[in-house]
């Protein structure tokens, strides 16, 4: 064989070896990459809505720090988020989302998960599957304390009241189930309703428990009514669980994690989310 003919199979060999090497390259960077997005859990929730979400400025009694933002998330939903997360074995970010944006951030794909005190609905679980429960609360109403409704016992007692809640929640279908009502315009968030309140543009919205004790902590001028007789709902209605995507493949080890924590540890985990949240938002 001549030096030249040689030459040209060593050159070509080296080619074949060089290119070779870079498919292997990519494949690995291509590894790399995805296996990076999967170790992320990307979390969304109001970051409004305490004790089970807040905003606060530092990273104060374990809050998590929002995505694309100087500010933290804290309160309930985070340190539920932050079990499922270690769970995984994801990283937990949070995605600071509107409430009526949280649906189409999940079914987008901008976040992998809704842990954001959300109510496994029938309505909703038509559109994404549910996680069981990680919380159970009853539905009361806030009013002014020593205002006209202070003393209010009953759904009754409530009869010509202005009252409101939260846009697109089943706190806001059960004002229909107080005897003459003047039901509000819904409202985005709790910090509003809070203002509204506080300015007597409303007598008073429904919440759910912990939200109340929350708005009264902050503020003396609230409180908030337990009713005798109660809103008529069903347990999916008083409950919050994690939305995600249908067929979620993690739902079964999100759900032990869930299932591990005992009712009186999350009676915890909520007391101390109360204890620690901002003044009134």
């Amino acid at each position: 064989m001549s030096k030249k003919l040689k030459f040209l199979m060593t050159t070509l060999l080296a080619v074949i070896l060089l290119a070779a090497c870079g498919t292997a390259d990519e494949g690995s960077s291509t590894s790399t990459s995805d296996s990076k997005e999967s170790d992320v859990l990307k979390v969304g929730l109001e970051a409004g809505y305490a004790p089970f979400n807040w905003t606060q400025q530092d990273d104060s009694n374990g809050a998590v720090k929002i995505e694309g933002s100087k500010e933290y998330a804290g309160g309930y939903d985070v340190e539920i988020a932050k079990r499922v997360a270690d769970a995984l074995g994801k990283e937990l970010v949070i995605v600071k989302t509107e409430w009526d944006g949280l649906l189409p951030a999940l079914q987008s794909g901008v976040i992998d998960a809704i842990i954001a005190g959300m109510s496994p609905t029938d309505e909703r679980k038509e559109v994404i599957d549910f996680s069981e429960n990680y919380y159970t609360s009853e539905l009361v109403i806030v009013t002014k304390a020593g205002g006209e409704y202070a003393n209010a016992k009953t759904l009754a007692d409530f009869a010509g009241a202005k009252i409101t809640s939260q846009l697109n929640t089943t706190n806001y279908a059960v004002i229909d189930q107080i005897p003459d009502v003047q039901k509000e315009v819904a409202m985005e968030s709790f910090s509003h309703m809070r203002v509204a309140l506080e300015s007597g543009a409303i007598d008073g919205y429904v919440a759910e428990r912990p939200e109340a004790i929350s708005a009264s902590t902050a503020n003396e001028n609230f409180t908030y009514i337990e009713l005798e007789d109660g809103f008529d709902v069903n347990e999916a209605d008083s409950s919050v669980a994690i939305g995600l995507l249908k067929g979620n493949k993690n739902i079964d080890v999100i759900n032990e994690t869930l299932n591990a924590i005992s009712e009186e540890e999350r009676q915890q985990i909520m007391d101390e989310a109360i204890a620690n949240q901002p003044a009134a938002k």
